[in-house]
């Protein structure tokens, strides 16, 4: 799931409820801007749109296995991952 918008013209953002494509973006260099709680078990991250996201989004999507344009440092992305379920439960937005 995702759409675009505009945020109350400050900048445009893009949204998804995939925690690993969200992971995969932040680690890409996309930065988040807010979580929007849905229910107990639904989120939407919201990021602030970049004129990569789609290359980006792309390449999450459609990159054969072991391509080389679709390969993070794994520690980045764990750490991402990580970074994400903490602001998650923490309510950190």
């Amino acid at each position: 799931m995702a759409n675009m918008d505009k945020n109350k013209n400050i900048y445009a953002t893009w949204r998804t409820d995939s925690l690993y494509l969200s992971a995969f973006l932040l680690a890409r260099g996309l930065t988040l801007s807010t979580i929007e709680k849905l229910s107990n078990k639904k989120s939407l991250f919201v990021f602030v749109d970049s004129p990569n996201r789609q290359l980006w989004l792309d390449q999450y999507n459609f990159s054969t296995e072991d391509s080389s344009t679709c390969l993070i440092d794994p520690r980045k992305l764990v750490s991402a991952i990580k970074s994400l379920k903490e602001k998650l439960y923490q309510n950190d937005f």
